[in-house]
This record gives structure tokens, sequence and C-alpha cells, in this order.
């Protein structure tokens, strides 16, 4: 795991609903799948041919990751538009930087990320 849960719960609790209110942050809309609550994250939202791909900064096993992998996609709100998004799964870092475009800024290895998320915009 690329980064501390502990980590994740401090950034739950305080920067997320900064940076929700902020404006300033894609943020993804997602159902809980255990509970059906529409929650709202904040995360970087890289667009990529056809859709979406997500830096998994604290990895696959955080909540929002599996509540869009159980209800199969997610609504992101980038840029004060609301952006549907389907068939979301799990991709490796060899396909995540042939898809980013090349000014994207790459996460540090000390981090060892290896996991990300892509989603593609959902026809309609």
């Amino acid at each position: 795991m690329p980064m501390p849960r502990w980590w994740g719960h401090i950034n739950k609790r305080v920067f997320n609903p900064r940076a929700i209110a902020g404006g300033k942050w894609p943020v993804l809309i997602h159902v809980g799948r255990v509970s059906g609550a529409t929650y709202r994250t904040p995360l970087d939202a890289h667009p990529v041919e056809g859709g979406y791909l997500f830096i998994l900064v604290y990895g696959s096993g955080s909540d929002w990751v599996r509540n869009v992998l159980a209800a199969d996609g997610a609504r992101l709100r980038v840029e004060g538009r609301d952006v549907e998004l389907a068939a979301p799964r799990l991709v490796g870092k060899d396909e995540a930087w042939q898809a980013l475009p090349d000014g994207v800024t790459r996460p540090p290895k000390l981090l060892r990320i290896t996991e990300f998320l892509r989603m593609d915009l959902a026809a309609g």
C-alpha cells in the first residue's frame, strides 16, 4: 500500500471537505456499496482518451474504489459539469503511463504506486 491508511482517514475527515467546498478539485460522486449513501470524494482525475484515469494513492482497497467497482460506475464533477463514467477497471502502471498525456506529472517512485482506476465516458 503506497500511502498509510491513517493518512487517508485524516484526508477524509479534514482535507476532503475543504477541497470539495473550495470547488477547485474534481469530485467523484459515488454510491456506498453497503449503505447506499451518496459520497463525494475529491480526486485527481486525469482525462485520457475516452474517459478518465485515477491514480490510486491509497491502493485499490480504498472505500471509494470498492464502491465504484461495485456500482459499475460513478459521476465526476469536473470544471462545473457532471460527467457520467462507466466500466471501471483496475489497470497497471504500464497501461496507465501509456494513457496519460505527456504533461501529467507521474507520482514519485518513492510512493510505489502500481494500481490505477480507469473509467470510460458513459454512452448517452
